[in-house]
């Protein structure tokens, strides 16, 4: 690995931070060595350091916001890639086309300075776009598939395509790139409408008003644990019944506020976290017969 470090280095693609800590870059605050984090410079660069990576045979993730991921406590052998350089912001008249790095949260606030609707769902997820996209976020019956036109993306043979939002095949927190982890998200165009910036404001702050009164938000977390099936009721509700609010596996807890976040308590290990995701899963599978879908990826568990 350290010939592909120097020449990564060489040809200047960008930032590099070795033998770091997952859990500094993670919603969960939990996670293991991490042998580098890449930023590439620009999409130039990316495709740079893809060549590289098969190259040299190097296993790599590309990674967001990291608030909807589950690192295990054991060293991540291989590379992280953060695109937080490809964060430009281009509004045309209703369309804006931003880079995969951008914030979400970030480009909700822009959009509705400029009266711009479409967006207001995402003024509380910590995701970016490239990441919110991967896994069509959504909140109160919205989601990216409902506003994205179309993505600039790199495949897995290096080359620059775009894909139109029939090819991305968005469905509740699924999408083509969800299913074809070789593709990477550059660049997204959203097609928002117009709408009147006080009421978007107020929409917003009525919405935070209710996160802080019904989610837990003073502790890490990755959001929703489980998929709302879709023929039951809510997963919160189903946990909730099974009495399993506020049960604890070491320092991870399924949150007394809301059942369908499983909270870093005190000082959780990955692996706290992840055993507890499994027994509550089991446990509803169990009682009701329902398989959940667990929103959190699993990464570096095999």
């Amino acid at each position: 690995m350290n010939e592909f470090f120097a020449e990564v280095a060489k040809k200047d693609i960008g930032k590099i931070q070795k033998d770091v800590f997952i859990s500094k870059y993670t919603t969960y605050k939990v996670g293991g060595l991490v042998r580098a984090i890449i930023y590439p410079k620009n999409i130039d660069s990316l495709v740079l350091l893809c060549k590289l990576i098969k190259k040299y045979k190097i296993k790599y993730k590309i990674l967001g916001n990291g608030s909807n991921v589950l690192f295990s406590d054991k060293t991540y052998e291989g590379v992280l890639i953060k695109l937080d350089e490809l964060n430009k912001i281009t509004f045309y008249g209703n369309k804006v086309v931003c880079g995969a790095g951008v914030s979400l949260m970030k480009l909700a606030r822009e959009a509705i300075k400029r009266s711009l609707a479409g967006l207001e769902f995402a003024a509380g997820i910590p995701g970016t776009i490239g990441g919110a996209i991967y896994m069509n976020a959504g909140a109160y019956k919205s989601d990216m598939g409902y506003i994205t036109s179309s993505v600039k993306v790199l495949t897995p043979d290096l080359k620059i395509i775009t894909l139109t939002n029939n090819e991305l095949d968005f469905h509740y927190r699924s999408s083509f790139l969800q299913k074809n982890k070789d593709y990477i998200c550059l660049e997204a165009t959203l097609k928002l409408t117009k709408g009147d910036k006080a009421a978007l404001e107020e929409v917003v702050k009525d919405r935070k008003e209710r996160r802080v009164k019904s989610q837990p938000l003073n502790y890490p977390s990755a959001g929703s644990v489980f998929r709302n099936p879709s023929d039951a009721d809510p997963a919160g509700k189903l946990i909730e019944d099974l009495g399993l609010k506020g049960l604890t596996k070491g320092g991870a807890e399924v949150s007394s506020v809301h059942a369908n976040f499983i909270i870093n308590k005190n000082e959780a290990s990955a692996k706290d976290i992840h055993d507890l995701i499994i027994f509550v899963h089991d446990a509803v599978k169990e009682h009701y017969g329902i398989d959940l879908k667990i929103e959190q990826e699993f990464v570096n568990w095999e």
